[in-house]
């Protein structure tokens, strides 16, 4: 049989992301049966430009409605605690971090995180062309299915499946498209998404997010200034900066913090003429090009006469400059004999901070050579990482769009300097910030393309990949086991350099989660199983457990599944879980909800629930059991008795 999840699936088409957001938005739009209305959306658009519809672009690319189609699944994989990690030394974190494709993750997250999340920032993969497409590229339709799906004759298959693999610019917003879209809705309202990327994609990247965000909520191109120092064996020109694009939630309500304010910037504010609103700068009042109504001239209190400098006016029109004038907000000069300049109150500046521009500088953010230092520093004198952006370049972002008890996200890990981020950012405000990390268990070891097998040398060992050796070397198999040491380290020293005015509740450390597929056997067990028979797959429950699944982490199939199910209905992955017993049946409950995963309910079991309930000893609104684990007769048994009561209890199956 199917999961739900592959029944879900089989559904999907490339608009269902599309049509789930406007049945959000425009309800009266969407007939009983949930199809969408044309002919009444027309209607309300005769009185508009409909040729602006029909006139406008978009990018297209190959593989765009398979990327559309895959925002719109359900996940195929299972969360796997780590219960070493999470009952050691991350038992009392909020922080996560999560191994997996990061696309899978994305989709369990829909229902716990969505519109949770202040502060996003990701460093895709650049698309360079140097085998930096880590992540799963395979098609997971038949040809049969994917000419279906999306209509496609012989040869525009063949052009979708061509871009597997390739460092095309097809591959890789097929790749990033789904991912966005899934991001978008983890976004607050005024959240904001920072994205890395270099001129490779950049203009590419600018137009699907424009497409998903929406042009309007665009907020900034950040330049960063990445390198201090040219490189003198480039041919034409060495590269100095990348790019952050920055697109928001809902721009309407998005408003920076600004950066905060240092020294430097404060002592700009001076009061020479004892003003008694305080400290103030002064700028020139004059601007071009010119407007002819703003030119006069003006007398200093020395009695010199003043006109703007040819080409330019005054910024203020006559009244206004009168006005500002008798409020002692007109600077002359210390001897009264300067051109004209506008007082700014250091009292009335906006909130707390500067407002940023949109370059920013290696000496206020870092460059790549000091990142690089710093991490090979923490890590040990190793490098591990060719490429890691300063903790400085993120904590800005960090800055400017979050606050105090903000959750701050990365599904492009790799070294994990946004954990640190979030972490040095609360050391200087104190605030509560937590982290959520995303990273593919990316191996250090060549493996092959087509089996995922290692490749190994002529004496039998695992042979290291190129960028991987060191790492290889030094025991560590994959990158998320390089990144989670990284925020181990950093947290490890933050405590030190700050251990006479860190808070106790200071939170260092993370909670540890892998996604991943079932094993072979366990989906073809769940392919064969009859839910009408009376005989049931002996240990399924056990096929989701850490040893099964072959990771570690000492985490039961039980574990896995209630976590799976947790974030599918919405709960965090901090949600007080309790324990409760029917005879010797061990169940779950949650708020109201009642989750039933091993075997052996029966009879027995489904009169002390009916009992319970009906003396209000419970108060259930559902039953959710796992269909594996029930044969037909338990199933009915418990249906028809959970009907029977005054108070509706759902009982929800799940495979």
């Amino acid at each position: 049989m199917q999961t739900d999840n592959e029944k879900y699936n089989a559904t999907v088409k490339p608009n269902t992301v599309f049509l789930n957001e406007l049945k959000e938005k425009l309800p009266e739009f969407f007939t009983k049966d949930g199809s969408f209305d044309l002919d009444k959306f027309k209607d309300q658009l005769k009185d508009k430009n409909i040729n602006e519809l029909s006139e406008g672009y978009q990018l297209d690319f190959i593989g765009k409605d398979y990327a559309r189609r895959q925002a719109g699944e359900m996940p195929s994989t299972v969360i796997v605690p780590d219960e070493e990690q999470n009952k050691g030394e991350g038992k009392n974190s909020k922080n996560l971090f999560f191994t997996g494709d990061n696309l899978e993750v994305l989709r369990h997250l829909q229902a716990s995180y969505a519109n949770k999340i202040d502060v996003i920032y990701i460093d895709p993969p650049y698309n360079t062309g140097q085998d930096d497409f880590a992540y799963p590229d395979t098609f997971e339709y038949t040809d049969d299915q994917l000419e279906d799906m999306f209509g496609l004759d012989d040869d525009q298959l063949a052009r979708l499946k061509s871009i597997q693999g390739k460092s095309s610019h097809s591959a890789w917003l097929t790749f990033m498209y789904p991912r966005l879209q899934l991001a978008k809705h983890l976004l607050k309202r005024n959240g904001v998404i920072f994205i890395s990327i270099d001129d490779n994609e950049d203009a590419n990247l600018k137009e699907i997010c424009d497409e998903i965000f929406g042009e309007t909520n665009f907020l900034a191109q950040v330049v960063w200034e990445r390198a201090y120092a040219p490189i003198n064996l480039k041919k034409n020109f060495s590269p100095s900066h990348d790019y952050m694009l920055v697109y928001g939630r809902d721009a309407n309500v998005i408003e920076t913090n600004g950066i905060p304010r240092n020294s430097e910037t404060d002592n700009r504010y001076q009061n020479p003429d004892n003003d008694p609103r305080g400290p103030w700068s002064s700028s020139d009042i004059s601007v071009g090009p010119a407007i002819r109504s703003n030119i006069y001239p003006v007398t200093t209190p020395s009695g010199r006469v003043v006109e703007p400098p040819a080409g330019r006016s005054w910024r203020l029109s006559r009244k206004a400059f009168r006005e500002r004038l008798a409020d002692n907000r007109i600077w002359f000069g210390s001897d009264g004999n300067g051109v004209p300049r506008i007082k700014r109150f250091k009292s009335e500046l906006h909130k707390t901070g500067i407002t940023p521009m949109t370059i920013w500088h290696y000496k206020d953010v870092g460059h790549s050579q000091e990142a690089t230092q710093k991490l090979q520093e923490l890590m040990g004198g190793k490098k591990y990482f060719a490429y890691p952006k300063p903790v400085k370049l993120i904590q800005r972002a960090i800055q400017l769009y979050s606050n105090s008890n903000s959750i701050i996200m990365d599904f492009f890990a790799g070294s994990a300097t946004t954990a640190e981020a979030v972490m040095q950012q609360n050391v200087i405000d104190g605030g509560h910030r937590h982290f959520i990390m995303v990273q593919l268990p990316e191996p250090t070891y060549q493996v092959d393309k087509k089996t995922k097998e290692p490749i190994f040398d002529k004496n039998g060992h695992k042979k290291p990949t190129k960028g991987g050796r060191i790492a290889f070397e030094d025991g560590y198999m994959t990158i998320d086991e390089i990144s989670r040491e990284r925020i181990r380290r950093a947290a490890r020293k933050i405590r030190k350099d700050n251990e006479l005015t860190l808070p106790e509740n200071f939170d260092s450390s993370f909670k540890h989660y892998r996604v991943v597929k079932p094993t072979k056997q366990t989906l073809e067990s769940i392919e064969d199983f009859d839910p009408n028979s009376i005989n049931l797959f002996s240990d399924m429950v056990n096929s989701f457990s850490s040893d099964s699944l072959n990771i570690s982490g000492d985490a039961t199939g039980e574990q896995t599944i209630l976590t799976t199910w947790l974030a599918q209905d919405g709960y965090s992955f901090d949600e007080k879980i309790h324990d409760y017993q029917f005879d010797n049946y061990h169940a779950y409950l949650v708020e109201d909800r009642l989750y039933l995963i091993d075997e052996g309910w029966g009879s027995t079991q489904t009169k002390e629930l009916l009992n319970k309930l009906g003396k209000n000893e419970l108060h259930l609104q559902s039953v959710v059991l796992f269909g594996y684990s029930f044969n037909i007769s338990e199933l009915r048994e418990l249906e028809s008795g959970l009907k029977q009561l005054d108070n509706k209890v759902n009982l929800i199956k799940r495979y």
